[in-house]
């Protein structure tokens, strides 16, 4: 795993910018796999600057996002589609049509998971993949547990994540007790992937993603399989991690 160190959020925000940038510029119709969240945020913000710019364009690219709440609608404020558009796609000049979030709201949650599978296949796969880390290791919505699982799938959060995201809601009552996340299988399957990690509290699971065994308590842990992963962490998430 390649580790870039910046200094601060800022920095690694930057970075990451520049990362995906060079991607799209490479191969203009890149399928890109996203990821929601605070810690990805400013990466979009940099992005649309970017495109402000006109150094790069989003016209030709396809996207596939990680995970949805279950039991959210798209115009729901908390909801990742919601998210999104408010944060990304609807300041640049990517294609409606081109950009795929998991449907919160779908009748049949197993169904929806194979064609998303499927979607991701018949593009081609992901050529860059965006991840965050949770602090308890999760990846997307693949939470801790006994085993790793491939497909995508609708899934129990853990009550670690339910009290990490509870921040975002009027009261931890609010926030949804399932998603539907990509599995590992569609992750992995990414030709590159870019994993973001920022501030401390994030710092115990960045280490034991890098110097832990593969275990499916650690989720991200499984990244060590990957051959082409490139980590951007600021300073604070790399704090307990030995030599970096």
């Amino acid at each position: 795993m390649k580790i870039i160190k910046a200094k601060d959020y800022v920095e690694m925000s930057r970075k990451a910018a520049y990362y995906i940038a060079d991607q799209v510029l490479l191969k203009p119709n890149s399928v890109l796999g996203l990821a929601t969240g605070s810690t990805p945020l400013g990466t979009y913000q940099e992005l649309i600057q970017l495109y402000q710019n006109g150094e790069v364009s989003f016209n030709q690219v396809r996207s596939f996002n990680l995970d949805e709440y279950y039991s959210l609608g798209p115009d729901h404020p908390q909801s990742y589609r919601y998210f999104m558009d408010e944060n990304f796609f609807n300041h640049v000049d990517v294609q409606p049509e081109n950009t795929h979030v998991p449907d919160g709201l779908s009748p049949n949650p197993d169904a929806f998971s194979a064609d998303y599978d499927r979607q991701i296949t018949n593009a081609g796969g992901i050529d860059l993949q965006l991840l965050g880390i949770g602090s308890n290791g999760h990846i997307a919505f693949n939470e801790p547990g006994n085993v790793f699982i491939a497909q995508t799938r609708l899934v129990d959060l853990k009550e670690h994540t339910i009290e990490d995201n509870a921040r975002f809601f009027d009261s931890k009552d609010e926030v949804p007790r399932q998603a539907i996340t990509m599995g590992l299988k569609s992750i992995l399957g990414a030709k590159r992937i870019l994993i973001l990690a920022s501030g401390e509290n994030k710092a115990d699971a960045v280490k034991a993603m890098l110097e832990g065994p593969i275990d499916p308590n650690l989720p991200a842990s499984i990244l060590q399989l990957h051959p082409n992963v490139t980590l951007i962490a600021d300073e604070a998430a790399l704090s307990k991690a030995g030599n970096r």
